[in-house]
């Protein structure tokens, strides 16, 4: 079948040239390929016409992407004016789990597929979240900062103020994808009960990783440690409030890995002022970065990183290997895996 021209389309993060070389490794090196670089994550994403998390602009995303059949990217906005301009465009594949880059919408009424990355980030989210775990629970960040500052705070080893420890303690993760179910397997490791909230899982692959499933009263009730790890969604928008805060128990700690839509923070801040809950870690936030002045910035006890769980080389490269493999099936006629608009494909199921 072959496949005509190709934009690759990356960033400072995902670079072009790693697209470039994932695809001639899949597709040999006769490739009609061009180039289009962004400067994020120097460079802040935003809205971009009707997408979200987009960097660029369209104009430059069409003028780069004349003549391509296929466009590979992170974050170029693939919106319905790209889409209507890019008239030779049968396939998008994005390099990452949730396509928000791209109106799916406007693709599918256009004839084009839309493709994503699923789990191209999965070994550094949950390599990620183990270590806020950890650091939340260890009190490592206080240690560190107060030993680089001069201190030798014996009193971190006071019965009050020491940390708590995996092995023996219950601890509930709230959704069980790519990543929770890495976690799971690793906490089992360290002699956890893992118990898991996830209604799209079925009973199997949780007892296969170690855990059981719970509902979700149930896991905040009875776990010392909670991690988030769902996706974003009409659904769970909002899910943690300080209803379910308040279920965990006294001294528990709270993790945040996902989405930041996922958790009130104000119930979080009013949590760890309280002393309701011990500790939290916070890697991603309801805005993005916070505001200055946040309260985040000023209670006990919490642990921050600007939103980098996913951010390692082999995260990259293995984005770029899976949109590489995807072209190569539909280049060879093959059945596409990764299809956001299946019916495009012609492929309803």
């Amino acid at each position: 079948m072959g496949v005509g021209k190709i934009l690759a389309a990356g960033d400072r993060f995902v670079l072009s040239r790693l697209l470039v070389e994932a695809l001639k490794k899949e597709l040999g090196q006769d490739l009609d390929t061009a180039t289009l670089d962004f400067g994020w994550p120097i460079e802040p994403f935003g809205r971009v016409a009707e997408v979200d998390e987009a960097a660029g602009n369209e104009d430059e995303v069409i003028e780069a992407g004349r003549g391509a059949e296929v466009i590979v990217t992170q974050l170029a906005p693939i919106t319905e004016k790209v889409l209507t301009s890019l008239k030779d465009l049968k396939l998008v594949v994005v390099t990452r789990g949730g396509p928000v880059n791209v109106n799916v919408e406007a693709a599918t009424e256009n004839g084009i597929i839309v493709a994503n990355a699923p789990g191209r980030n999965a070994p550094a989210a949950a390599e990620y979240a183990l270590g806020l775990m950890l650091a939340a629970m260890k009190r490592i960040p206080d240690a560190h900062a107060s030993l680089k500052g001069g201190e030798w705070r014996g009193e971190f080893y006071a019965y009050e103020e020491n940390g708590v420890e995996l092995d023996g303690a219950t601890v509930g993760l709230v959704g069980f994808g790519a990543i929770g179910s890495r976690v799971a397997k690793v906490l089992t490791a360290f002699g956890a009960t893992v118990l898991v909230y996830d209604p799209f899982v079925d009973d199997g692959p949780v007892q296969e990783a170690g855990g059981r499933k719970a509902q979700l009263d149930e896991l905040l009730e009875r776990s010392k440690v909670v991690s988030l790890h769902a996706r974003l969604g009409d659904e769970t928008r909002g899910m943690i409030r300080a209803e379910q805060i308040g279920k965990m128990p006294e001294g528990s700690v709270l993790v945040n890995t996902a989405r930041g839509g996922l958790l009130d923070y104000g119930a979080l801040c009013d949590a760890l002022e309280s002393g309701h809950l011990g500790a939290a870690a916070l890697d991603v936030y309801d805005e993005e970065p916070p505001p200055e002045g946040s309260r985040l910035f000023e209670v006990p006890n919490l642990v921050l990183s600007p939103h980098i769980a996913g951010a390692t080389r082999e995260t990259a490269h293995r984005a770029a290997n899976i949109a590489a493999a995807e072209v190569g099936r539909y280049a060879r006629g093959e059945r596409l895996e990764n299809v956001v608009n299946r019916v495009v494909a012609g492929d309803p199921a």
